[in-house]
């Protein structure tokens, strides 16, 4: 078995996921509670950012502290990388 890998960016990343669950949060509330549709339009954009920033903390962190470390990985991880920008 593997052992589990600590992110050096964690806090950051822990943050920003924090941070988009918020946004989404409110706009669930908006949406229930009747707000009008160009109130609660703005707000969607928030939450891309939000997940956006915590996807790239994410990526660099893994470029960062996982590859080239060598193995077959070496040539793998970029492209699955790649896939997911």
């Amino acid at each position: 078995m593997t052992e589990p890998h600590l992110h050096a960016a964690r806090p950051e990343l822990v943050r920003r996921l924090k941070r988009a669950d918020g946004h989404l949060r409110h706009v669930i509330e908006m949406i229930e509670g009747g707000k009008p549709c160009a109130s609660i339009a703005v707000h969607p954009q928030a939450v891309e950012r939000a997940a956006a920033a915590a996807k790239r903390t994410l990526i660099h962190d893994h470029i960062d502290h996982c590859l080239g470390r060598g193995g077959e990985d070496d040539r793998a991880a970029p492209r699955a990388m790649a896939k997911l920008l």
